[in-house]
């Protein structure tokens, strides 16, 4: 479809926007579904994967899917459509801080937290567990991935991470745990990214953009294309890999 504008194809090789595997999801999935949601919200969709794979399971609930990206959005609700889900999942195209939003029983918020704060990092992070806890339900259920410090970068590291990086964009685990208590939760599960699922989203990534690279380096629109690849990469490899890690918190509303 992009390929067709000079453009390479995006994440076209992903399942999730994120080092999540197919087996952790199923177990989220099904930790999630014994609560027996009614409504379920997704903060910075995407397309909603997990969300439509927990409407799936719960044949009584409806979804909401929020997102900034168009085609994301519209990927979401091919997949609804597809596998009958339609009638169901709404995705709405909106900033989320922005969105006046009902609480429900489940909300999934992904790697997402900087839809729900402004704050500079790591502040964000609590302020986007303070604005879940307002859009959970008394006995709901809180899905939270969120970056953290594996362990403390070098500074080398640092400098091949995203431009600007420092050794306060994250709180280790025991400080996200603790951020997540703060704003007042429980948490139920605490669970991070191994390095294959971290490996197989890096790859996955990128996987679609190198194969349209390969068929035609000459292309219009493949130096830009490459230079952004080849930066992304170099910043997986020397900079974040296992370094950055990925939890995922199941949070139960508390008081």
């Amino acid at each position: 479809m992009s390929q067709a504008h000079g453009e390479p194809p995006r994440l076209t090789r992903l399942d999730f926007h994120g080092p999540l595997s197919a087996d952790r999801a199923a177990r989220m999935v099904e930790r999630l579904a014994r609560t027996a949601p009614r409504t379920v919200a997704d903060i910075g969709c995407g397309w909603g994967e997990l969300m439509l794979r927990l409407l799936a399971a719960v044949p009584e609930a409806t979804g909401l899917g929020i997102d900034l990206r168009e085609d994301d959005l519209a990927r979401g609700r091919a997949l609804a459509e597809r596998r009958g889900l339609g009638a169901r999942a709404v995705f709405s195209r909106g900033p989320a801080a922005a969105t006046a939003l009902e609480p429900a029983d489940v909300v999934l918020c992904l790697g997402a937290s900087h839809a729900l704060s402004d704050a500079a990092p790591p502040q964000h992070t609590a302020g986007a567990l303070r604005a879940l806890r307002r859009l959970v339900r008394p006995g709901g259920r809180v899905l939270f991935g969120e970056g953290f410090w594996e362990r403390t970068p070098t500074a080398g590291e640092l400098a091949a991470m995203w431009p600007g990086a420092t050794a306060e964009d994250h709180l280790d685990l025991a400080g996200l745990v603790d951020a997540a208590a703060a704003a007042g939760f429980r948490p139920e599960w605490i669970e991070r990214a191994g390095r294959d699922e971290w490996d197989a989203f890096e790859s996955g990534y990128l996987a679609g953009v190198e194969e349209w690279l390969a068929a035609d380096p000459a292309r219009p629109g493949a130096a830009e294309a490459r230079e952004r690849a080849d930066r992304h990469r170099s910043s997986w490899l020397r900079g974040y890999r296992d370094v950055l890690g990925m939890a995922y918190l199941t949070l139960v509303p508390a008081g």
